[in-house]
């Protein structure tokens, strides 16, 4: 007798391995019989009929930033209903295993676009751990929707040894005791079963609050002799380093990805932020796919995580993390919490000159393309803008300069403008090759932050339309197989968790997907309001036609635009420990 039986889809076992038509049986939260012929259904709560549609393991997310959700809604439907059954928390220096709220306010209110007030309401009121170990029990106590994994935020554990005001100044160098606290909380974290540590130094991300306001996080601050230290705790223990190295200078880059070489030593698994084709520099998409193979020839274990979908964003007026990287656009941001000094701030003349040179200076490391002629307009007060781009309202106003254009708009009407443009991943034939790449890593969705400028939670859904629709066109760049393989089991097996695959005596994480509706529904931009963020309307994606069932550990969550009523009230998923 099985609790749910999943009959006569297209079956994918997360490995790579050919496809066929199977019936799934499942017991007790695994995978008890595949078969060729149906099953009994005698005594069967569940039946899913999959005739016409595939099977896939749930997908893995390997870049979110749920830290603060999870303890607010551990449903986490947003990703579920896209078939997402695992995500990985503790991204780019961050976590909130050790900080308080203010400081967790501090350190995700900016960087990550989640508003302050809730952060530190959220850890205020939910936190009861003090260790590492306890935080994982924490959050396996939790009614959650989806599997949770985690890195140790180094951000995390400096301001937590440090204090955040030492752990972000220049002149301050950590002592040898504080730096052998670091290593004790990272080496607890990693007993406790987190996948690695996550380390920025991306120096566009800045710190939120009073106190420390616009420095960078501070993980950015660190020494080498910190770096080295942490790092070999890594590699003896062969758990991973997600880093994020600064656009502005490629030798960080260069060293992050070259501490993976294990020519003399075990190699340490890294996987650096990110791949992708940036319309700035458009032959930049050349160099990930050949690093990544010169240093995994080395004995490296090297990846870079890659969005396999266009990164397109959009800003309720000057509230975009990509100003955050010239110094114009920070100044801005730096008085978000004072809005009438930031008006004045942008009708001031000096600083329009400033922005402009900024905006004019087209070469160098960059993420935006700085070009307000690719700069849709979509909503605003003003009826006549919308459609338009803010060079074309320059143009209509007289020869108005791009950037007067913008700050004009902004001033008079604040969050009310709301525009959109793509800022990389947008050439079909180099997505396509980076999502081929054994180099490169499917994910950095960014699931729970920057909640009013991307909306990439069903990345997944949309590999798989582009690889079917190339199948199909005869251009195929990889099978369907290869393709649920690279965002499940691959996934799985290089982090070390319980996931990613589909097979007898597997865990029962399975998503039913009708792909006749992998088409441009996927595609359709929708909003939802959080109630936990007081009702602020999070970007999101409705293709409730794509994902017909998901499982999570045999239990049926949600369905044809539906969530079970398990979802978010019993525990279906669990906090998984690396190996």
């Amino acid at each position: 007798m099985f609790d749910s039986i999943i009959k006569g889809g297209r079956w994918f076992d997360g490995t790579g391995a050919p496809s066929a038509v199977r019936h799934l049986g499942i017991t007790d939260g695994k995978v008890a019989q595949i078969s060729e012929t149906p099953l009994d259904e005698t005594g069967c709560a569940r039946v899913v009929d999959a005739t016409g549609k595939w099977v896939v393991p749930g997908m893995i997310d390997i870049h979110t930033h749920y830290d603060v959700e999870v303890l607010l809604d551990p449903s986490l439907s947003e990703s579920v209903r896209h078939g997402v059954t695992t995500v990985l928390l503790g991204s780019c220096s961050l976590s909130t295993v050790h900080v308080d709220g203010e400081v967790a306010g501090d350190l995700f209110g900016r960087v990550e676009a989640i508003p302050r007030r809730h952060v530190v309401r959220a850890i205020e009121e939910n936190k009861s751990w003090h260790s590492a170990a306890e935080y994982a029990e924490a959050l396996d106590a939790l009614p959650l929707g989806p599997n949770v994994a985690s890195f140790i935020g180094h951000s995390d554990i400096r301001a937590a040894v440090m204090g955040l005001d030492r752990a972000t100044r220049k002149e301050i160098k950590p002592s040898d005791d504080e730096i052998t606290a670091m290593a004790a909380k990272l080496t607890e974290a990693l007993d406790a079963g987190f996948l690695g540590m996550s380390s920025q130094r991306l120096l566009f991300d800045k710190l939120d609050g009073e106190v420390c306001r616009s420095r960078t996080l501070p993980s950015t601050y660190s020494t080498r002799s910190e770096r080295a230290r942490l790092n070999k705790i890594l590699r003896s223990r062969g758990r991973a380093l997600q880093g994020g190295p600064d656009v502005n200078r490629s030798d960080t880059m260069i060293a992050m990805a070259a501490g993976s070489i294990g020519l003399f030593r075990k190699p340490l698994k890294v996987s650096l932020l990110s791949a992708a084709d940036i319309k700035a520099i458009p032959g930049v998409a050349k160099i990930f796919p050949l690093m990544a193979k010169a240093v995994n020839g080395l004995r490296g274990d090297f990846r870079w995580q890659h969005l396999p979908v266009p990164f397109e964003v959009y800003s309720d007026g000057i509230d975009l993390p990509i100003f955050e990287e010239f110094g114009s656009g920070a100044a801005a941001l730096h008085l978000s919490n004072h809005i009438d000094d930031q008006l004045h701030l942008m009708q001031d003349e000096d600083y329009r000159r400033a922005f402009r040179k900024d905006y004019d200076k087209k070469y160098g490391p960059r993420v935006w393309h700085r070009d307000f002629f690719d700069a849709d307009i979509v909503d605003c007060p003003d009826p006549t803008v919308i459609g338009k781009t803010f060079g074309q309202v320059g143009v209509d106003r007289g020869g108005v300069h791009p950037v007067d254009a913008f700050l004009d708009l902004v001033v008079e009407h604040g969050s009310k403008l709301r525009w959109r443009t793509t800022i990389s991943n947008h050439r079909p034939e180099v997505l396509n090759t980076l999502a081929a790449d054994p180099g490169v890593q499917l994910g950095f969705s960014d699931a729970g932050a920057h909640l009013r400028n991307m909306a990439f939670y069903n990345f997944g859904l949309r590999l798989l339309r582009r690889v079917a629709d190339a199948e199909r066109a005869g251009k195929p760049f990889m099978t369907i197989e290869h393709a649920v393989h690279r965002i499940t089991g691959e996934l799985a097996d290089w982090y070390g968790i319980d996931a990613g695959h589909l097979r007898v005596g597997d865990r029962a994480d399975a998503v039913v997907i009708d792909p006749a509706h992998l088409d441009d529904t996927l595609d359709a931009y929708a909003e939802n309001p959080i109630p936990e963020f007081d009702n602020l309307s999070r970007m999101v994606n409705r293709n409730d036609e794509t994902v017909t069932a998901v499982f999570v550990a045999g239990r049926y969550v949600f369905g044809d635009g539906t969530s079970d009523a398990a979802l978010g009230t019993e525990r279906t998923g669990r906090f998984l420990r690396a190996n």
